[in-house]
């Protein structure tokens, strides 16, 4: 499966490697693909102990905790501003590792997944119980994405599924520069990995592939483009 739509933004693999910048109220750390396995290991390090890091995507900065770790989903919630009742998105790295967030995978999400993964579609599954319920809302689903940022999935491949909410306080713009994240969050971020400033945009589009199918949320990909892939299923697709 390829690693590159026309969606999604390229070159951020071929960043130059700089010195990470120490900040008094956090680190920021440059992504290389030299120094990617170590950056890894320091992420993992920090989300495995219930920290909070910045990550790059494909559309904005996100934050990301150990989604098994409720304490640390709180206190992701609690950075943000943004209080329980919204599921969390989570990414993956890999498409082995959706497992680890559900047991079912439906034909049609897996139509979608084959036409728009990696890249910024959220789709909705049946959460495993495992996952707590700040992380699902108490809805019984959790939003998966398979992201097409190359420097976020040599960090998953590593750290496994993590949190990917947009970093941001509530009612602020999107980050799309780590600069950004270190200025909202400071010390609440332990870790801000650096990969360059994001392609923007629009958000991730978010799919309920239950039938009816149902688009969450219009984002990066159009309504036209899913329809697209699920006319040729004979499938229609219905607004949230």
């Amino acid at each position: 499966m390829p690693l590159s739509h026309g969606y999604c933004r390229p070159g951020l693999a071929s960043l130059p490697l700089i010195n990470g910048l120490s900040h008094p109220m956090g680190v920021i750390e440059p992504y290389h693909p030299e120094n990617a396995v170590q950056l890894a290991q320091r992420v993992k390090a920090v989300t495995s102990s219930g920290g909070i890091v910045g990550l790059p995507t494909e559309t904005f900065y996100g934050l990301a905790v150990d989604p098994f770790n409720a304490r640390a989903v709180e206190a992701l919630l609690d950075a943000k501003g943004r209080g329980e009742g919204k599921p969390i998105l989570v990414l993956i790295g890999s498409l082995t590792q959706l497992s680890l967030l559900t047991e079912e995978s439906s034909p049609i999400a897996r139509l979608l997944m084959s036409a728009f993964w990696p890249g910024p579609l959220t789709i909705l599954f049946p959460a495993r119980r495992e996952l707590p319920h700040n992380v699902t809302a108490n809805t019984g689903t959790v939003g998966v994405r398979l992201s097409c940022c190359r420097p976020l999935i040599d960090i998953l491949i590593t750290t496994g599924p993590l949190t990917g909410t947009s970093a941001n306080r509530s009612g602020e713009p999107p980050a799309a520069a780590a600069q950004d994240v270190m200025r909202s969050f400071g010390a609440t971020v332990r870790l801000i990995v650096d990969a360059g400033g994001t392609a923007g945009g629009k958000p991730s589009t978010v799919i309920d592939p239950r039938e009816p199918v149902r688009l969450v949320r219009e984002g990066a990909i159009s309504r036209q483009m899913i329809e697209n892939v699920l006319e040729t299923q004979g499938i229609s697709l219905r607004y949230s």
